[in-house]
């Protein structure tokens, strides 16, 4: 288990509009029951009978994390979203569909990830963060040698790395450094393989949007 930054900084936007009288109420009364203590977290001791342990990093407005948590009640769902509008949009569905197999942190996902054992992940997405698109702020993104070198950590042999971004410079950059580590094997054959969303992506709202500058890109990477 890696030791916690001393220096941990999340970019980019906290809180936007005032919340909604139920999300507030979520807050309150929901979060609490699914938040990750602030010490080392065993996986399977929230989930003894887990099949599998995914991780989302930055969920956003929750509708992929839930999707796939009500999708398959068999594996636990850690995922970790800073934007409290987007957390508590989160706990919204999360409630909707009385999901049991879900934990959250509200702040940053190195912060989960530096409670997690070695090889206590299947899965770890990063969907659409934040491009920082400027060239002053490219240092903000979350895929940098660092991230990469603890998603090697949490990760098991066999488990699969999903990236998607909707700005063509990011993909350049997460293939560029991803290749570059020797924790990881892209697995596209075929330009049809970054193209296309996988078979059991559950898109979002903010997906649907096309902010970027390209269509989707996919990028799927397994640690070897």
């Amino acid at each position: 288990m890696s030791s916690q930054p001393s220096a941990l900084r999340t970019y980019g936007r906290v809180k936007s509009r005032s919340l909604k009288p139920r999300q507030a109420r979520l807050f309150e009364t929901l979060a609490p029951t699914l938040a990750l203590a602030d010490a080392p977290f065993e996986p399977w001791a929230a989930m003894p009978a887990a099949a599998e342990v995914w991780l989302e990093a930055g969920f956003g407005a929750g509708e992929h994390l839930a999707g796939q948590a009500a999708r398959r009640p068999d594996v636990l769902l850690l995922g970790a979203e800073p934007f409290v509008n987007g957390f508590a949009a989160g706990l919204a569905h999360i409630d909707d569909h009385a999901l049991a197999n879900v934990r959250l942190h509200h702040g940053d996902v190195r912060w989960v990830m530096a409670r997690l054992p070695d090889a206590a992940i299947d899965r770890l997405y990063i969907l659409f963060p934040d491009p920082w698109p400027k060239m002053r702020h490219k240092k903000r993104r979350l895929v940098e040698p660092g991230f990469i070198a603890e998603a090697a950590r949490v990760m098991k042999r066999g488990a699969v790395l999903r990236f998607a971004t909707d700005w063509a410079d990011y993909a350049d950059w997460t293939l560029e450094r991803l290749l570059a580590s020797a924790a990881f094997r892209w697995t596209a054959e075929a330009a049809q393989d970054w193209r296309t969303s996988p078979a059991d992506h559950i898109p979002t709202r903010y997906e649907r949007k096309r902010l970027g500058d390209c269509a989707p890109i996919w990028l799927e990477f397994e640690r070897v």
